[in-house]
């Protein structure tokens, strides 16, 4: 067992480098330990974690963003979204991308828990808020942030993941955390 940590399936970290150290993203290589006693490398992305929101609107649709995605060249429908800057609040985060991509503030707010989409690769967390008592305030879009706001039923929003047309990760955990308390 690793003595830094009881769990017997953990690895121990002999050395890191960077591999790439980029705007958003950095690349680690690193050397560990396994449970056997052997060697290995593990590859994998840092990246400064993320929030993603549920936004209720008054009559009870959600708040999505239709966006286009650049590593596979098309659109998404999303729920709101974004990087938490350093140093920032995860609440503040979403409050933040709430209001600039959306154009809405919320007077409740409520964190349903955490998601880890990519843990074979990367450390990214993106936290999970529901966002409720919507006013819009109008948006304040990032430059080079070109986005499509829609509104969706819950039970739109479902069958869009059952069908296909939302493939969204980070939109298919929040939305499996908010929908029981939207019924």
């Amino acid at each position: 067992m690793n003595a830094d940590n009881m769990d017997p399936l953990a690895e121990s970290e002999l050395n890191s480098e960077a591999v790439f150290d980029g705007v958003l993203l950095k690349v680690r290589r690193d050397r560990v330990l396994l449970p056997d006693g052997k060697e290995s490398v593990r590859e994998y992305i840092r990246h400064p974690g993320a929030v993603v929101i549920v936004a209720v609107l008054p009559d009870g649709g959600l708040v999505f963003e239709r966006q286009f995605r650049y590593p596979l060249r098309r659109s998404f429908l999303e729920l709101p979204a974004g990087k938490i800057d350093a140093g920032e609040h995860i609440l503040d985060c979403a409050k933040r991308e709430l209001r600039e991509e959306t154009g809405y503030e919320a007077a409740v707010w409520r964190h349903l828990g955490v998601m880890h989409p990519c843990i074979g690769y990367s450390d990214e967390r993106i936290e999970v808020f529901l966002a409720t008592e919507l006013s819009e305030v109008g948006s304040a879009l990032e430059d080079g942030e070109f986005l499509e706001i829609l509104s969706f039923s819950p039970a739109e929003a479902r069958a869009g993941v059952l069908d296909g047309r939302i493939t969204d990760a980070k939109t298919i955990s929040a939305l499996f955390l908010a929908l029981p308390l939207l019924s």
